[in-house]
């Protein structure tokens, strides 16, 4: 019987913050409404999507629950700065918190339960 290849719990994750970047890539380029999309995204909203996306990488079996809390507690960090507006912080955290349901159906497959037949033994 051939070995199986162990699969890296890390892919899940990578392929999560893949996700995440491309949406906001179609947030600043592909929508509708992308020019005013840019002239919104300031530098502070770059580095908290950075930094919930790194936080996303270095997660292991990530689920739902987990990437809300990364969201969450970064959230909490930029509400201390003075320079950041709560009510752009509310909008910014609400849209990467929607993200996860878009990315889990790309990148968490369906599991398929197997059955496994018993026989019973003659004596």
């Amino acid at each position: 019987m051939p070995r199986r290849k162990k699969k890296s719990h890390h892919t899940g994750a990578k392929l999560l913050a893949v996700g995440a970047a491309a949406l906001g890539a179609y947030y600043l380029y592909g929508a509708d409404n992308a020019k005013s999309n840019r002239k919104k995204a300031k530098a502070w909203m770059l580095k908290a999507k950075a930094e919930a996306l790194e936080a996303v990488e270095k997660a292991k079996d990530l689920d739902e629950k987990d990437y809300q809390k990364i969201i969450d507690k970064v959230e909490t960090k930029y509400k201390k700065l003075a320079h950041v507006d709560n009510k752009d912080l509310a909008v910014l955290a609400r849209e990467l918190k929607s993200h996860y349901k878009k990315i889990a159906k790309r990148v968490s497959p369906k599991k398929k339960t197997t059955r496994k037949k018993t026989t019973k033994k003659k004596k």
